[in-house]
């Protein structure tokens, strides 16, 4: 399982907004996509920056959503975001949520 990291600086007073907009708009486009599990946003205390990790079944499929579906994401999010989020792609190790554990390397 993979996870794509995506730290995103917010414009001001839009903190509110973005939930909204995960939830009615970006979380049905990551549905659409192959390999997608889940979804998990964060907002700093000072609510100036998110973050938010996805998970995905396989590497293939999370760097397949890059051209496919990301775009569009980011277009719906440009109302609450200032520059271009930094995206991080990382193999999950293990989760508690998910059950998962790490495959040893070969």
């Amino acid at each position: 399982m993979f996870a794509r990291h995506v730290t995103m600086k917010l414009k001001s007073n839009s903190v509110v907004e973005l939930p909204r907009i995960i939830e009615s708009d970006v979380l049905p486009l990551l549905r659409k996509q192959k390999g997608f599990r889940d979804e998990i946003s964060f907002v700093s205390p000072e609510r100036s920056l998110a973050v938010g990790i996805s998970l995905w079944d396989t590497k293939e499929d999370a760097e397949a959503y890059n051209g496919a579906g990301y775009p569009d994401v980011l277009k719906t999010l440009s109302k609450v975001l200032e520059g271009t989020p930094t995206v991080e792609t990382f193999e999950v190790a293990n989760s508690t949520l998910h059950k998962i554990a790490a495959k040893a390397a070969a």
